[in-house]
């Protein structure tokens, strides 16, 4: 796998590459310096101000409990992130580890690893994530272990699909004559070379993880009130979409903000890390 130095620099030669990164960036310093650029309490209730326009006190408005909307929103991006990075973390590793297995031995372990993934893929993934946090209970935690969980199986094909690839080099051969174990081949020779595909996919993961955590709040199964959360702040705009539109307009933006520019570096980055691209 590449230099850091050399993935960022390929990042930045490319023109959409350059853009997502920016929108990546805005959106990872809002979400780390939320304290700092919210200048309203997120839980903070106004009657008299309730439904206000945006203006140069409240720049998004504020709501049906004249809570200030910008200062959720910037929280809420601290939530979506902090879901996405967890939860895309939990399915990354899993999927690692079982891709591994089930890449290296594709007997009996990689078949029965590989039909449990299966079984996962035929449902629908948002439905299967609102199936795990109604059993679980909807919170923070379960919201992210749920959407883990959906995760997994699509790193589990990645990574298993780039373990047989490269399992069948001569260089695997090689080490395997001169006597090296299972888990040194692993771990030295294959798991370094399968990181680029991995690193693509958990770089779109976070674009669908977040997007899920949106959709699960948006049903009233992701995160709960008070915690600011944009999925919920769009489903509580519903009843004001003539009245307010703007609580509507705010949290859209940013999920689209969001989602696109993970997508667009995710993109790029598999360009940059991608050989054929370079023939």
């Amino acid at each position: 796998m590449e230099s850091l130095k050399e993935v960022f620099m390929g990042l930045l030669k490319d023109r959409v590459g350059r853009l997502g990164m920016i929108g990546v960036l805005i959106i990872i310093i809002m979400a780390l310096l939320s304290p700092y650029i919210a200048n309203h309490d997120v839980t903070e209730m106004n009657a008299k101000i309730k439904l206000s326009p945006p203006n140069s006190e409240y720049f998004f408005g504020t709501d049906e409990f004249g809570r200030d909307v910008f200062s959720r929103i910037v929280y809420g991006a601290r939530v979506s992130l902090w879901v996405g990075l967890i939860s895309v973390g939990i399915s990354a590793t899993s999927g690692l580890i079982l891709g591994l297995v089930a890449g290296y031995y594709e007997g009996k372990i990689g078949t029965v690893i590989m039909s449990i993934m299966d079984m996962l893929f035929a449902f629908p993934s948002i439905l299967l994530a609102l199936f795990i946090v109604a059993v679980l209970g909807p919170s923070l935690t379960n919201t992210m272990i749920a959407i883990g969980i959906v995760n997994t199986p699509v790193f589990t094909r990645t990574v298993r699909a780039s373990v047989i690839s490269v399992k069948s080099m001569e260089y695997i051969t090689s080490a395997r004559s001169i006597g090296l174990r299972d888990i040194q081949i692993i771990l030295k020779h294959i798991l370094p070379n399968i990181l680029a595909p991995f690193t693509v996919q958990a770089t779109l993961a976070l674009s669908g993880a977040i997007l899920t955590e949106a959709s699960m709040s948006f049903l009233g199964l992701g995160i709960q009130p008070p915690d600011p959360s944009w999925g919920s702040m769009l489903s509580e705009s519903r009843k004001y979409m003539e009245l307010a539109p703007w609580l509507a307009i705010a949290p859209s933006a940013f999920i689209i903000i969001t989602i696109l520019s993970f997508n667009i570096m995710g993109d790029s980055l598999r360009d940059v890390l991608d050989p054929k691209f370079k023939l």
